[in-house]
């Protein structure tokens, strides 16, 4: 074999100093037909062909070539692993190791890419898009510091295609109900709604992806797009270019936002300064392709959106069935129900950031919705002592022990501590919280709180301040008497004048 530095003294001899190629030979050992053939290639560096060695995986490579095509088409979750396809041709009968099966994977991965590429897979096409044409949808994970906790959190990125002005709201679920919230908030902010949504296959969207651009859309979502009348539209699988304006406002916010933002006590307060920094955004960043900022444009293309309708009363509905507790179970929580449904089935409306009961179509109660991340304790119990007073009149020594009575609010608190003293306390506070059933409650709790500071805490009291409240009567004038009363003629014990009144009266 025939090294650089050997051919380029052969070249030299015989192109440089008419050396003959019997005598070349004599002084490398080489054969005069080695010499000529590559003085005949007229190459600067000799070039070998390529080794053929027989593999243990040839006989089963267009099996491996097929499974890795047919992988390549279904979605990241869903494909099988190289260790996986190694295990499936052991099966098969090959005997060769893995490191072998992967080299071919490597190779036909590359040899796939570059195809797509020569072919204009791997280049695009600039897009433009009219006044008021459309906007684009994605949702990001990041995070922030959430009283006092780092916390995940699942953000919503909505972006006009023509102006570019952006919104971002965060949530800790990526769920329908959030979704539609979601909506609300933006089109709000926006000013209008555009006549098309992009988006790309997401599950809280589309139920099944079929060929081409044919969906099975989720009936809660189109139910959405047909309240704000703007027509959806879903990318092609793995095609995030088809968003692309979407795509990298989910980059940019990271260090435009989620580098610099501040720890805040919940979730309202930091949507809030996410508002306030997405509009205080377009101000400052240029819009790039049309004269002026981000917001002069926006000014202009909210002219050409449809005017936002009422929000979309975006829940998802369940049917719960309420214990004998009258309580109703929720993602690992509980929440009270009033007595009169206990044992009953009852409809849950989800929304984003609370829960409704209904029940023979009326709204029965409702509930701040609690959402935990954290998988692995009993959950919480959200008690409204209202709920339970039905059952009270019925037992009333539940009262002393009852887990929803344990948020009384402070005056009654300090009533049923009296009341408890004294024999029949327990029947005598209940009567006393039935009163909200048929009055104001802070009326009910102002006359509780009148009754302790005049020292008389009884029902009849009570009852007497609540009604002088509800009539609107001023307490009357306390009464001065003087300390002792003195008379002006002294009574005198004189038992004659008992007789002396007996004879007048027989006289007559």
């Amino acid at each position: 074999m025939i090294d650089v530095a050997t051919l380029s003294v052969i070249r030299r001899w015989a192109l440089r100093e008419q050396m003959s190629i019997r005598e070349i030979a004599r002084r490398t050992g080489l054969s005069r037909n080695t010499i000529r053939k590559h003085l005949r290639a007229d190459a600067d560096e000799p070039r070998y062909s390529k080794r053929i060695s027989p593999s243990k995986l040839d006989p089963f490579a267009l099996k491996l070539a097929g499974w890795l095509k047919t992988e390549a088409g279904r979605s990241r979750k869903q494909r099988r692993t190289v260790k996986q396809m190694h295990a499936d041709l052991q099966a098969l009968g090959y005997t060769g190791s893995y490191n072998r099966v992967a080299a071919f994977a490597r190779l036909w991965h590359e040899q796939r890419q570059t195809a797509q590429q020569t072919t204009g897979r791997g280049t695009f096409v600039p897009l433009a898009f009219g006044c008021g044409e459309a906007f684009q949808f994605d949702w990001s994970e990041d995070w922030a510091v959430l009283a006092g906790v780092r916390t995940k959190l699942q953000v919503a990125h909505f972006k006009l295609s023509h102006s570019r002005a952006f919104y971002l709201r965060a949530y800790l679920l990526q769920t329908h109900e959030m979704l539609f919230d979601a909506h609300n908030h933006a089109f709000a902010v926006f000013g209008g709604v555009p006549r098309r949504g992009i988006y790309d296959n997401m599950r809280t969207a589309v139920d099944r992806v079929r060929r081409g651009k044919e969906r099975d859309v989720n009936a809660r979502f189109a139910a959405m797009v047909s309240h704000f009348l703007f027509e959806a539209e879903f990318c092609n699988p793995a095609s995030g270019w088809e968003k692309g304006q979407v795509e990298k406002n989910v980059r940019d916010a990271r260090h435009r936002l989620w580098q610099v933002v501040p720890p805040f006590p919940g979730l309202p307060e930091l949507n809030a300064w996410l508002h306030d920094r997405c509009v205080a955004l377009w101000h400052e960043i240029e819009h790039g392709k049309l004269p002026g900022t981000v917001a002069d444009v926006w000014a202009e293309e909210r002219a050409a959106l449809m005017p936002v309708p009422r929000p979309f009363d975006g829940f998802v509905e369940h049917t719960k069935r309420v214990s004998p507790t009258c309580l109703i179970h929720f993602e690992r929580n509980r929440y009270s129900v009033p007595a009169p449904f206990a044992n009953r089935p009852v409809s849950l409306r989800v929304y984003a950031d609370r829960l409704v009961i209904a029940a023979e179509g009326q709204i029965v109660c409702e509930h701040q919705r609690l959402i935990e991340r954290n998988h692995h304790g009993a959950g919480q119990t959200v008690y409204d002592w209202h709920h339970y007073l039905a059952v009270l009149q019925r037992k009333p020594g539940a009262l002393r022990n009852g887990a929803p009575f344990l948020e009384l609010p402070p005056a009654f608190k300090r009533l049923q501590a009296t009341l408890l003293k004294q024999p029949g306390g327990d029947r005598e506070m209940v009567e006393i919280l039935a009163l909200v059933l048929h009055h104001d409650e802070q009326a009910v709790l102002s006359a509780v709180e009148l009754a302790l500071e005049a020292g008389a805490p009884s029902k009849t009291h009570i009852l007497n301040v609540l009604h002088r409240l509800l009539d609107g009567k001023p307490a009357p004038a306390p009464v001065t008497s003087p300390q002792a009363l003195r008379l002006t003629v002294e009574p005198q014990a004189n038992v004659f004048r008992y007789d002396q009144l007996r004879e007048v009266r027989h006289a007559s």
